[in-house]
């Protein structure tokens, strides 16, 4: 599984209830009518985002797709039909944006109940098997998955663990950012049932 992350601010002296109306209505429309491989979508207001310069409100969007294929049904579908209106009005309202593309790599996708994104980076000269070894443990920390970033297609360190609001993690772990929902595209009992993936 994959998930297509967009960090986005709106711009100063945009007013946040109506930001906010347009980018959920955007994410209503994509998730009525779905497309083959795009499982759902979540929007988060977050307290900050250390690699987008911005002094107005920031969020991060997740999209979650089977495969990279469809990434660019994603990509073109954004735009058109009645997710237009909804796109422009928001994207008129935006300042800075920037884009990732992360994998699943261990426990199970609920974005619905991510409270807390960890951001952190493999020890220079640790393998990755040895890294992944030891974020096994923190699953039962109140960790729900960990992402990886792939290509270097992102602004972010190289991994993400999300936790609920029951956080037991060390704050010396990474990059700790708070994360309020906006929208969710995600039921909790629909939210992808995934172990690890290789």
């Amino acid at each position: 599984m994959l998930a297509y992350v967009f960090w986005h601010a709106a711009l100063p002296d945009a007013q946040s209830v109506e930001y906010e109306r347009w980018l959920t209505a955007f994410h209503a429309a994509l998730c009525a009518d779905p497309l083959p491989g795009f499982i759902g979508s979540m929007s988060f207001r977050m307290d900050r985002a250390p690699w987008l310069p911005s002094t107005g409100q920031v969020y991060e969007d997740w999209y979650l797709v089977e495969h990279s294929g469809t990434l660019d049904t994603l990509n073109d579908a954004a735009v058109s039909a009645r997710r237009q209106v909804s796109h422009d009005r928001v994207a008129a309202l935006a300042g800075s944006g920037v884009g990732g593309l992360y994998r699943l790599r261990k426990g199970q996708v609920a974005l619905d109940q991510t409270r807390v994104a960890v951001w952190l980076s493999k020890p220079r000269g640790e393998s990755y098997a040895t890294f992944h070894a030891a974020l096994g443990p923190r699953l039962d920390q109140g960790v729900t998955t960990v992402w990886a970033r792939q290509m270097v297609l992102g602004p972010t360190p190289e991994f993400c663990l999300h936790a609920g609001t029951d956080n037991r993690l060390s704050a010396d772990l990474g990059v700790h950012i708070s994360l309020d929902p906006v929208w969710s595209g995600l039921a909790p009992n629909d939210s992808p049932a995934v172990g690890e993936s290789s």
